[in-house]
């Protein structure tokens, strides 16, 4: 049993459009040569999907993730905004293993629970099903991405 890693970015009217994470990965690795200008001045929904495939072809999907891309006015993703919100994820998952419990505190630091919700989205059901059917293959999507540098 193998897994392939899926990634979407959904427009306003829900269309799905697949991603190749390597372009994803130059996205983030190099945002100014790696821009989507026609993603300018937007903010963006982005689902990552996990696949279980059994010989080579996609049975189930096991996870999605939901967030929010920030593209600024020349198309290039914000990936300070980004890696904020991953990293307020990952402070709040860890807050109540490693946080000592105050007795005397009234008043809840709660900022890094607001940046991570800013990063993350719900999607409705129907869109659910639209984004399951295009990780197993049941819909085709539309490619989007740069072949090449400031695209």
């Amino acid at each position: 049993m193998a897994h392939s890693f899926q990634r979407y970015l959904v427009a306003m009217d829900d269309t799905l459009y697949r991603m190749a994470n390597t372009a994803f990965d130059r996205m983030l690795d190099d945002p100014t040569h790696h821009r989507l200008p026609q993603l300018a001045g937007q903010r963006v929904r982005s689902v990552e999907v996990v696949v279980q495939l059994v010989e080579r072809r996609p049975v189930a999907v096991v996870r999605r993730s939901f967030t929010v891309l920030a593209f600024d006015n020349s198309g290039c993703v914000d990936v300070a905004r980004l890696r904020k919100q991953q990293y307020a994820h990952v402070e709040n998952a860890l807050a109540p293993v490693f946080a000592a419990p105050r007795q005397d505190e009234k008043v809840i630091d709660a900022g890094d629970r607001f940046v991570a919700q800013g990063g993350t989205w719900m999607p409705s059901p129907a869109l659910v099903r639209a984004i399951d059917d295009a990780a197993l293959g049941h819909q085709r999507c539309p490619r989007l991405g740069n072949r090449g540098r400031g695209a």
